[in-house]
């Protein structure tokens, strides 16, 4: 079954992450590094990506046969999505492990979803 780790990001934990020294920045990013090659390494891993940042974004709104853009950020939003991991588990409690690992889970800021096929649970 797929599952999607979502990582998100909030000014709590940019705040950490920008005082935090070189060291512990180095730290977690190799603990990134690490569960992606042991993702790969088990075959779990199906995909895995950063996002940029939220003054990057564009939301796009289609109504009345109109398309809008608005650029970011968008002061709203609390957390934002930094990142994810596409894995491939025997089961949720597998992918649990995985997210239970990624620095940002730390913060709380770690969600581990099933994704859907048709009509259901990919399975």
């Amino acid at each position: 079954m797929k599952y999607l780790i979502l990582i998100y990001h909030n000014q709590k934990a940019r705040e950490a992450w920008e005082g935090s020294s070189e060291a512990h920045r180095t730290e977690g990013l190799r603990a990134h590094a690490a569960l992606v090659e042991d993702l790969a390494g088990s075959g779990e891993l199906v995909v895995s990506g950063a996002l940029s940042d939220p003054s990057q974004a564009r939301r796009v709104l289609v109504g009345e046969g109109r398309t809008t853009i608005s650029d970011g950020p968008f002061a709203e939003v609390k957390e934002y999505l930094a990142g994810f991991y596409l894995v491939e588990c025997e089961s949720a409690d597998r992918a649990v492990e995985h997210a239970a690992r990624i620095p940002e889970a730390a913060f709380g800021l770690v969600e581990v979803r099933p994704v859907l096929v048709d009509t259901g649970p990919d399975m």
